[in-house]
């Protein structure tokens, strides 16, 4: 059936509530008390989470994120090979330039805490457990608020190598190739359940002026290669059309001036085995990016997903400027390409986030609002 309106969307992770929060570190922190408990506010919170994305008008909607206290290290508890350790964090070049930003920011808590897993062995599949559970939680969540399309997000391999340390294998390739194996069943099982599959990929942009802060564009570049390598390995069997990456240079409230320009990274970025990319274009850096995604010769079968609202600021975007934005990218691919997004999650850690949970949702609603202006203008019906 033809389109006939641009369709709402998110990047994935939305603000958990308090109870969430509270099992998802005592998981982490392996004093988890009761698993039936744990179960039971999952279940609930999905089930909440998935009923006010569709109040606010959100058309494919996901988890939350609610079982995950973080988009990468909650591998842990689903791969063998890691084991909690010790570890300098990597702190994103910019704020070095800015030391006593970097000291407010610490101070004020905006720094998430949670357990780093480091690879210390060898990495396989421990249990598809917690996955079932979410694609349960989910696909009832989902019946129940009347949703008909939803996605779930999973790590990319290049996300997990980026931002978990290796101290196993031989090689940055190795330890790569053995964690697209892993997670593979994850990507696949997700598909087979009704989803559309969200890889998680910010190692692509902000592992620029993190892990790979002290190297040239070069060296950068070539591991940016690597990973999309990867991370088309573990998607073989994933027909692309089911596959959404999102691409990010980092969800805080930063100067960001050392991110890596778009076009620099664009050609990783169309390698990839996905059929619709997700990515920040609403916030001060990036907003001006539109301009790249014009000049490049964009294959006929990508989507692009925009992000029309602003993830870490509590501003209420105006609909109107909602509807500019997409108006801007229908123009580049066409009104039947282009859906609406936000430029990354609301709740990045569990626990943490600059936007005010009810002003999140409110977001959403103005961005499914503009996407209504939008798609009036681009069908003829205003």
């Amino acid at each position: 059936m033809a389109a006939t309106r641009i369709l709402t969307t998110h990047v994935g992770s939305l603000p958990r509530p308090q109870e969430v929060v509270d099992q998802l570190f005592a998981e982490d922190q392996g004093t988890l008390a009761d698993r039936d408990t744990y179960a039971r506010v999952m279940r609930a919170n999905v089930a909440a989470v998935v009923k006010k994305q569709v109040e606010a008008g959100v058309d494919v909607v996901s988890d939350g994120e609610m079982s995950k206290i973080s988009y990468a290290t909650y591998i842990r508890h689903r791969l063998t090979g890691f084991e909690i350790g010790e570890m300098p964090r990597a702190v994103p070049r910019d704020l070095d330039d800015f030391p006593d930003y970097k000291e407010r920011l610490a101070k004020l808590g905006a720094t998430p805490r949670y357990h780093r897993p480091i690879c210390c062995a060898p990495i396989s599949v421990r249990t598809l457990e917690p996955l079932r559970a979410d694609l349960a939680n989910l696909q009832a969540a989902a019946a129940a608020a009347g949703a008909t399309r939803a996605f779930m997000n999973a790590a990319s391999p290049g996300v997990i190598a980026v931002f978990q340390p290796n101290r196993h294998y031989a090689t940055q390739e190795a330890y790569i190739g053995a964690l697209a194996d892993a997670m593979r069943p994850e990507y696949e099982a997700i598909v087979a359940a009704g989803f559309d599959l969200q890889i998680d990929a910010p190692d692509i942009a902000m592992g620029r002026h993190i892990r790979f802060r002290d190297v040239d564009d070069a060296e950068f570049l070539r591991n940016a290669h690597l990973q999309i390598d990867a991370l088309n390995h573990a998607l073989a069997n994933v027909d692309p059309a089911r596959v959404r990456m999102h691409i990010c240079w980092g969800n805080y409230d930063g100067p960001h001036h050392y991110d890596v320009p778009l076009e620099t990274i664009m050609p990783v970025v169309l390698k990839a085995r996905a059929g619709t990319y997700v990515f920040e274009a609403s916030n001060p850096r990036h907003a001006h990016e539109w301009e790249v995604w014009q000049a490049t010769a964009i294959p006929e079968d990508k989507i692009l997903a925009p992000g029309v609202i602003d993830s870490v600021c509590n501003f209420i975007e105006h609909p109107r400027l909602v509807a500019q934005r997409l108006l801007r990218f229908a123009d580049i691919v066409g009104r039947e390409r282009v859906m609406a997004a936000s430029d990354c999650g609301f709740g990045t850690f569990a626990g943490f986030g600059a936007v005010h949970p009810p002003i999140a949702y409110a977001k959403l609603k103005a961005m499914a609002e503009g996407a209504a202006m939008a798609s009036d203008k681009l069908w003829g019906r205003a």
